[in-house]
Order: C-alpha cells, then sequence, then structure tokens
C-alpha cells in the first residue's frame, strides 16, 4: 500500500477461513504480520475484534463490513473489552489461549479505510479488540467456540481498564502497578507502564500517524 508516497507493507486484508486452521505459538497457519517489530510475536499471535462492534463502525465508515474487516484473525461474538480480563484463558478447538493485552490501533486501518483520524478513533472508543497469546498449540475449526478455562481471579483487570490506563488515566499509578503485578499482562504493556512509572510517556504519534 502506499501512505505519505512511500510503500508500506501491511497483512491487515484478511479473509474469513472455511476449513480448520493450525495454531502455533506465533500465529495460524497461513496467516503473517508485515511489521514484526510492532505486531506478531508471543504475546500478539492471535488479533481477536467483537463483531458487537461491527454496526456502530458501518455507521461512521458508511459501508457494510465482513468478518475480519479490521485485520482480526477472530471474529468474536460476546466476548466484549469489558467483560474480559488480562489473563483470562480459554480452550480454542484444540488450543488453549489467553487474554494479553488490548489491541493498539495503527495507521494501516487509516489507509485501508481512507480515514485518516480511524486509529484515534478506535482507541478512543475503546472498541480496540485485544490479543491472545497461545498457551497450548492445536488445530482450530472455522466455527470454534471459545470455551472459560480460568478467569483472572482480579475481575477489575478488564481489557477495557487496560486501555483506559494506557491512553486516557495516564497517570493512575495505583492502577498502573495494578497491572504491571498481572504475570499475564504482555511484555510490551509492560515496558510501557514500567517507563511512565519512572516518569517517562510513550509517544504514539508514529503509530497513529504512521510518520
Amino acid at each position: 500500500m502506499e501512505h505519505k508516497n512511500k510503500d508500506v507493507l501491511t497483512a491487515i486484508y484478511k479473509k474469513p477461513v472455511h476449513r480448520d486452521a493450525f495454531l502455533s505459538k506465533l500465529n495460524f497457519e497461513g496467516d503473517g504480520q508485515a511489521d514484526l517489530e510492532h505486531h506478531g510475536g508471543t504475546d500478539k499471535a492471535v488479533c481477536v475484534y467483537p463483531i458487537e462492534h461491527y454496526a456502530y463502525w458501518e455507521s461512521e465508515l458508511g459501508a457494510q463490513l465482513s468478518p475480519g474487516a479490521f485485520g482480526e484473525n477472530l471474529t468474536t461474538k460476546g466476548m466484549l473489552e469489558s467483560q474480559l480480563c488480562i489473563g483470562d484463558i480459554f480452550r480454542l478447538g484444540e488450543a488453549i489461549v489467553q487474554v494479553s493485552q488490548p489491541r493498539q490501533p495503527c495507521f494501516k486501518l487509516s489507509i485501508k479505510f481512507n480515514m485518516p483520524t480511524l486509529p484515534l478513533l478506535v482507541q478512543t472508543t475503546g472498541f480496540t479488540g485485544y490479543y491472545f497469546r497461545v498457551l497450548q498449540e492445536g488445530l482450530v475449526p472455522s466455527q470454534a467456540e471459545l470455551s472459560l478455562i480460568e478467569r483472572n481471579p482480579d475481575a477489575s483487570l478488564t481489557v477495557s481498564f487496560a486501555n483506559r490506563i494506557m491512553h486516557m488515566d495516564k497517570q493512575n499509578n495505583e492502577a498502573i502497578d495494578q497491572l504491571l503485578a498481572n504475570p499475564a499482562l504482555s511484555a510490551s504493556w509492560r515496558k510501557t507502564f514500567t517507563k511512565r512509572r519512572a516518569g517517562q510517556l510513550t509517544d504514539s504519534s508514529a503509530r497513529l500517524n504512521g510518520k
């Protein structure tokens, strides 16, 4: 894709797969991530997005959306950011997965939908989706159900809560410490919160605008 007179590689264009797919520690067989510095890795093996948000975005974008529209690997129903906690563990076919962090939207969304403000809007609405790490690899049917195996004992550590502390309530040190105490929090979010606790803020303009 072209962005600001430069060629940009992306794997955001997804299409439904109507067959079983093997899920490894890094991704689904046949899938990939273009920017391995900011995407992918064991903490971000599976990108998940709730279908409940689609109606809002269809209104904002003036377009009909199909599953995978936001570059997610799994389009889910009944698993909103406000309902899931960092550390929750689910069975997905033969695989076992764990919520590791919210998704942080990047400028490639704005390129795909030709809407420069879209990444920031995704971030401020909290309709971000989230990531799974893979605890156990296995085959996943195309219409697999996610079955809860283990719930984080601290029910306040939802994906929505993590989003709010990362992007809105940035000086809430008590909440930051609460998130850092959760061993399931991804390494990248742990690094950001640790820096913030030491007085260092992270510049998100490159992620949101592609500068």
